[in-house]
């Protein structure tokens, strides 16, 4: 299998292991491709199901924080295997998706397993979030679960998505948002830019404070109207990952994702970065 440029190196685990029919990553990964969310994370019992059905909660908040109704036009950007727009697309009516990934190897999985129901259109497109082949003002929604700190530059995407959007319409995303003050530490660190990270994640920037999503929302039009931290909630993700690597084939790459996957944990519950749910509404 060919790597595709810009695409995070684990998703070449994830589709041998979807080609292979293993168990654990068709029923955990199969639709959505990020973090889960428990609202009592004592209740998480390690299984691939209660996995998926964390993953599927925490893209229900971020797209209620997205305010998605009936009728609408949404941009899913980063859309991996459209698990955003199969959520949606089951829950809701008349709406025209629209997803876009770097990786046409994520969107020929999401044209085969999604089929639009309920009078919605479908379509996936390969594209940059960076520079988006979308006319401007034509959704009401945009949204980004988990993948905007792979972007090359949030800013570009942020002038980007403010321009695709209507006035009034609102962007929505879910990222690890370091505290201010922990910057430096952080970078000391080497979260995100460490050798396992890079061979596990790929590029990960983990630097966006929320005053620095705030001044950047502000220079394209974008008001920050939602601000949901749900670092508590989203912990179990760390030991399930961490559980389902154990038997890969590659030692090493194991060992690679243990490190990247752990220190992260480390971070995130010594509170250093937090997992934020973010909403702007263009102005």
């Amino acid at each position: 299998m060919t790597a595709t440029a810009g695409a995070p190196p684990y998703f070449e685990i994830l589709f041998r292991r979807l080609q292979a029919g293993e168990h654990v990553t068709a029923t955990a990964f199969g639709r959505h491709v990020h973090w889960g969310y428990w609202d009592d994370p004592a209740t998480a019992d390690g299984s691939p199901e209660d996995y998926a059905r964390a993953a599927e909660k925490l893209c229900h908040l971020i797209t209620d924080a997205a305010r998605v109704a009936d009728g609408q036009r949404v941009l899913d950007v980063g859309c991996g295997f459209g698990g955003t727009i199969a959520s949606l697309n089951d829950r809701f009516e008349n709406m025209a998706f629209t997803g876009v990934n770097i990786d046409g190897r994520q969107l020929e999985r999401a044209r085969q397993t999604i089929a639009p129901l309920h009078g919605n259109t479908l379509r996936f497109i390969q594209g940059d979030a960076c520079a988006l082949p979308i006319g401007d003002e034509t959704f009401d929604t945009v949204t980004a679960v988990e993948c905007i700190f792979h972007f090359p530059s949030r800013s570009a995407f942020f002038g980007h998505a403010a321009r695709v959007l209507k006035p009034g319409g609102r962007l929505a995303l879910s990222d690890f948002v370091p505290h201010s003050q922990a910057q430096e530490l952080l970078q000391a660190f080497g979260a995100g830019s460490d050798e396992a990270t890079r061979a596990t994640y790929g590029h990960i920037d983990v630097s966006c404070p929320i005053e620095a999503y705030t001044a950047m929302g502000d220079a394209v039009g974008l008001k920050l109207v939602h601000d949901q931290d749900v670092t508590r909630h989203i912990l179990p993700t760390y030991p399930f990952l961490r559980a389902s690597m154990q038997d890969w084939p590659d030692p090493r790459h194991a060992q690679q994702f243990d490190q990247a996957t752990a220190q992260l944990e480390a971070v995130c519950k010594k509170r250093l970065i937090t997992y934020r749910i973010l909403a702007f509404e263009r102005v």
